[in-house]
């Protein structure tokens, strides 16, 4: 799969086989279409980010942008990466009834769910949940967390 070396999401999508590509592109429109204003997409650590930009929020716990959602191709599967999902138990909730409602096997760790397909995904649910966090929300989330630590 892409390796950790592309520097662009086109040149990632590029690297990818045809088939890869196709799956993960058609994530990418949902996340793209659903996504609310102020999250940008970059790549990083390997993966298509969409995350917080530092000029929205300079003081994360790494120094780097804080990540809302993200895609990869791995090795055996694609994955989509869902933070409020793992940070938000009614998130969680929803994206498990949204798989359960359209008959479809959610294979998942804590913010990762994995597929082959994009029709193993429920998308239009997909699409709710990333459109379910304004920016400063999640911002917001994030700093709460952070003071009871």
């Amino acid at each position: 799969m892409a390796k950790g070396k592309a520097a662009t999401v086109k040149d990632y999508l590029e690297a990818l086989p045809e088939d890869r590509r196709k799956e993960i592109s058609r994530v990418r429109t949902v996340i793209r279409k659903h996504l609310p204003k102020g999250y940008v997409e970059a790549m990083t650590y390997g993966t298509i980010a969409y995350q917080v930009p530092l000029a929205a929020l300079p003081n994360t716990y790494n120094g780097q942008p804080l990540c809302y959602a993200a895609l990869a191709a791995q090795k055996n599967f694609n994955t989509l990466y869902l933070m409020g999902a793992y940070g938000s138990p009614k998130q969680r909730k929803q994206l498990e009834d949204a798989f359960k409602k359209a008959g479809k096997k959610l294979d998942m760790g804590k913010s990762c769910v994995h597929f082959k397909a994009a029709d193993d995904l429920p998308l239009d649910a997909i699409g709710k949940l990333i459109a379910d966090i304004p920016l400063k929300k999640y911002i917001s989330i994030y700093e709460e967390s952070r003071a009871r630590k």
